[in-house]
């Protein structure tokens, strides 16, 4: 009777530590999907626990649960610890961003391996506190390709980009993700001469360093350089396909970003919220009202719209693409509103020349606690630019500094000069330009060069000019408006003089242009171009839009005839 005894003995300790690792895994599992609730039930239902199972709720709770207080009271209820124990609470409190308790766990830690240095040279670097990162990292007793590159990546960000150099070099043995790094930063410090010169000796190029590739290409301008690299991606994640939609966008190809964006879902890639920002970005630019509410549904559907940043974007999409009441109820449904999405609906009523609007969200915005910042008076003084509130503006410019220790940029003494041009008062406008802590811009003489155009300033006008084309000779705007000015005056010598010069530099006055979007698909019309494949169509009904026109001046000067011979 013995036997059988002891195989169901051992027949039972087999299911049991089968069990044991089911639940284990169950828990593991259900902490990677967040469902936390889950994995603690699956954890208070074993009627046996190891040390893996209590790492794998510690785990759950910092990672999957968010939940580092929890984490730190179950580490401390621990019966039993092992290394990993220790390791995850170190990258738990590092993740958490409370590097003071890493350091202490770290401290109290019986046994170290390289994961637990690493844990805490990864929460230095992700501080910034690089000085104490490099000191760790000469006290480590063994490092691995994992050390090296977390201080690659740590010292590129900061911009000590020749020490990163030195360590990538020094390293026994490279990763993929090593390469990557060091390219990345010399790509995100306008490196680029060098990341290109690094990722052509790299042996074995992955997507991660591609896709810096492709971003460096892009801050360049060579956008068809970094789509053929982007083709040749033969796995592509939502990084690459971001950063090629988002190169578009930045360059001004707003309608190859969309195209792609297609494409993209087209291939199942799911988009995630960078995605959908450089999509609305792209809307915005090209006033695409449609596909933007599209992506608004799209971003409802993924459960992406709580982001911060993706309802910035859409605030702006709306007010680009004229329905500022909708980026106020997006705006109104942001739940914790930061500075950056009080600047963004004061813009969009600031655009759309809501100048009471703005004033009141101003002051709402400061009774909420927010400073505003020198983007907030930029917006506010646009607001009083259109609506010609010089007095309240010069009023908020000196408040700037005063009140709030802001000092005005470029852009700032733009608006004030623009507002001050725009009221006729040229010689007060010049006067802000002299006063400027530095040299003034295109923007500012541009802007004074227009309020000379409508007012006729001679003066003002030739010294805004002759301004203007040493800063770009190449631009046609101030040659032609100073022509104007002088034709205006009578002055024709002048105009002759000026027109002569454009001929003798090459000075091409440079056409002007518009697009309209039609059935999901944009046109665009440039002045003197007459390319267009449906240019014999549009020619016909502008004509009868011209012979409608025609028709109702002709019955309302008839109607206003009969009135008077009636009368």
């Amino acid at each position: 009777m013995l036997l059988p005894r002891c195989t169901r003995s051992v027949a039972s300790a087999t299911l049991a530590a089968r069990r044991l690792v089911r639940d284990n895994q169950r828990i593991t599992a259900l902490g990677r999907a967040g469902d936390l609730a889950a994995a603690r039930r699956v954890f208070d239902a074993m009627p046996q626990r190891d040390v893996v199972s209590w790492n794998a709720l510690l785990t759950a709770l910092w990672r999957g649960g968010r939940d580092l207080p929890a984490a730190r009271c179950l580490f401390d209820a621990m019966p039993s610890r092992d290394l990993i124990s220790w390791n995850s609470i170190v990258a738990g409190c590092v993740a958490h961003g409370d590097l003071g308790a890493a350091s202490a766990y770290f401290a109290r830690a019986p046994r170290r391996n390289v994961a637990t240095w690493n844990a805490m040279l990864a929460g230095l670097v992700r501080l910034g506190r690089m000085e104490d990162a490099e000191a760790l990292f000469g006290e480590m007793p063994e490092r691995n390709v994992v050390s090296y590159t977390t201080m690659v990546d740590g010292l590129a960000r900061c911009g000590e980009v020749a020490r990163a150099r030195e360590v990538f070099d020094a390293m026994p043995e490279r990763n993929s993700v090593s390469w990557a790094a060091m390219i990345s930063g010399y790509v995100e410090n306008g490196m680029f001469v060098d990341a290109r010169t690094l990722f052509e000796r790299m042996p074995e190029k992955n997507v991660m360093a591609c896709t810096a590739m492709i971003t460096g290409y892009c801050k360049e301008g060579d956008v068809d350089s970094a789509r053929r690299l982007f083709d040749g991606i033969r796995v592509k994640d939502v990084i690459s396909w971001n950063a090629m939609i988002a190169g578009y966008v930045h360059n001004g190809h707003g309608e190859e970003a969309m195209r792609l964006h297609v494409i993209m879902l087209k291939e199942g890639v799911r988009p995630d919220h960078a995605t959908l920002i450089a999509v609305l970005t792209a809307c915005s630019a090209l006033t695409l009202l449609r596909q933007g509410r599209s992506t608004h549904a799209v971003a409802i559907k993924a459960m992406l719209e709580s982001s911060i940043s993706l309802c910035n974007a859409l605030m702006t999409m709306y007010s680009k693409c004229g329905n500022v009441h909708e980026s106020e109820l997006v705006f109104m449904n942001v739940k914790s509103q930061d500075i950056v999405s009080w600047n963004t609906i004061i813009a969009a009523y600031a655009q759309h020349g809501k100048y009471q609007r703005v004033i009141a969200l101003f002051y709402e915005m400061e009774a909420h606690g927010l400073t505003p910042n020198d983007i907030t008076f930029l917006s506010v003084l646009s607001a009083c630019g259109h609506v010609g509130q010089v007095d309240v503006s010069l009023k908020l410019f000196d408040l700037m500094s005063s009140k709030y220790a802001i000092s005005p940029g470029a852009e700032h003494y733009a608006c004030i000069v623009d507002i001050l041009s725009r009221a006729g008062q040229l010689e007060k406008a010049c006067n802000y330009i002299k006063e400027m802590p530095f040299e003034a811009e295109k923007n500012v003489w541009g802007a004074l060069l227009r309020a000379c155009q409508t007012r006729s300033s001679v003066q003002l006008g030739e010294l805004a000019a002759k301004m203007l084309v040493q800063l770009d000779s190449e631009n046609s705007g101030p040659y032609v408006m100073l022509s104007n000015i002088y034709a205006a005056a009578g002055m024709w010598f002048e105009v002759n003089q000026v027109r002569g010069q454009m001929k003798e530099k090459g000075v091409k006055k440079q056409p002007g242009y518009s697009w309209t979007e039609i059935g999901n698909e944009v046109h665009m019309f440039v002045g003197g171009d007459a390319c267009h494949p449906e240019m014999s169509k549009i020619i016909s009904e502008l004509r009868k839009i011209s012979f409608h026109m025609q028709m109702v001046t002709d019955e309302s000067h008839l109607m206003a005839e009969l009135v008077q011979e009636c009368g």
